[in-house]
């Protein structure tokens, strides 16, 4: 330390006081929440936690009341009536899709088949006219009874027949035609009012039946029928030959599977081949 002189010469020194260090500085503190505020949000906190128990406790578990039940019972029998509906539209979508003049070949065929049961009905009540009316009533009865016979006897395949119908060839090369889509040509004729069918030399009656052959042919009651098959049907060429060519109908069908389908009218067409009469082994007329 330096040494200073004072005036009189008093050289006495006098040394200067050590430097002070100050107190720390001090951080401002935070300043504290209120305690009200804490308060209230507790009292928020433990609300919302009560509001969700009781939200809880009233959804599970349900309690159901008898209007509830009412209601629900309500609804079902709704929703089941109008999937009822919904259901009974769809059924008919595929006529709704049809064209029109699919519509009207359709309502044609049916109202053929109205006129060929209407004639049947005609014919029947001419019969018994004739029967009550017949002065020898026994004779016209041995006329119907043989003229039945008859039909009875096309009907069965016992005898031959000849009439107007349609020849139905299908040339199948590529050995696809099964027995199934030979069946449902059968069937698409049966409804259109074949009265007589004969395949290639087979002739085809009631309790016909088709199989498949493991070679790729096809059976018609056990015989094996050769390729082309040929389709001799009696009935009116009018109805019998849209029947097969309606949209997704028989030639279609058979179209996909690579055959080759022709229906040709004729004016007569002549079924021959006979199938042998059998007895029945149990059945019997209930007149006997």
């Amino acid at each position: 330390m330096g040494t200073q002189e004072t005036p009189g010469g008093d050289n006495r020194s006098r040394e200067l006081p050590a430097e002070v260090q100050g107190p720390p500085p001090v951080e401002p503190a935070e300043p504290a929440a209120p305690e009200g505020d804490e308060q209230r949000h507790d009292q928020e906190e433990r609300a919302s936690q009560s509001g969700r128990q009781r939200l809880a406790k009233g959804l599970w578990p349900p309690r159901v009341t008898r209007p509830q039940l009412i209601v629900a019972l309500l609804l079902f029998v709704l929703g089941l009536g109008l999937a009822i509906q919904v259901r009974s539209n769809n059924d008919s979508s595929a006529l709704r899709g049809a064209r029109q003049e699919d519509l009207v070949r359709i309502l044609d065929e049916l109202d053929d088949r109205t006129q060929r049961l209407e004639g049947e009905k005609q014919r029947l009540e001419d019969q018994r006219t004739g029967l009550e009316n017949s002065s020898d009533q026994a004779e016209e009865a041995r006329k119907q009874t043989v003229e039945k016979e008859r039909q009875l006897g096309i009907l069965a395949g016992t005898v031959a027949a000849q009439g107007p119908g349609i020849t139905l060839t299908i040339d199948d090369k590529k050995g696809s035609v099964e027995a199934d889509m030979l069946l449902d040509a059968i069937q698409e004729l049966r409804a259109a009012g074949a009265e007589a069918i004969q395949i290639n030399d087979v002739r085809v009656v009631a309790n016909t039946y088709l199989s498949d052959t493991d070679s790729g042919g096809v059976r018609v009651d056990g015989r094996a029928v050769g390729k082309p098959y040929r389709f001799k049907v009696i009935g009116k060429p009018q109805d019998l030959e849209p029947a097969l060519n309606i949209p997704g109908g028989v030639v279609q069908t058979l179209e996909k599977e690579q055959a080759t389908v022709t229906v040709t009218r004729a004016e007569k067409i002549v079924v021959d081949a006979l199938r042998a009469a059998k007895r029945p082994d149990y059945a019997r007329s209930s007149s006997q």
